[in-house]
């Protein structure tokens, strides 16, 4: 089991929270997602081995930028 975390920019509300969320539990092996617009945070756990830049791309997605904390 891994746990990635995330600093996203961008989100300022619950809606923008649930956009990443969806993006994000595509990405294969992500089993937990925890996002929150307040602290700008992503926490992803899952499988060993996401793949960082498919969740990048999850965000990116959503209409938010992100980078590996």
């Amino acid at each position: 089991m891994a746990v990635n975390e995330y600093k996203v920019t961008g989100m300022t509300c619950g809606h923008c929270e649930m956009s990443v969320r969806e993006e994000v539990a595509a990405v294969p092996g992500v089993e937990d997602i925890q996002v929150s617009a307040q602290t700008g945070k992503l926490v992803i756990t899952g499988a060993d081995g996401i793949d960082d830049e498919k969740v990048l791309a999850a965000v990116t997605e959503a209409g938010y930028s992100a980078v590996r904390a």
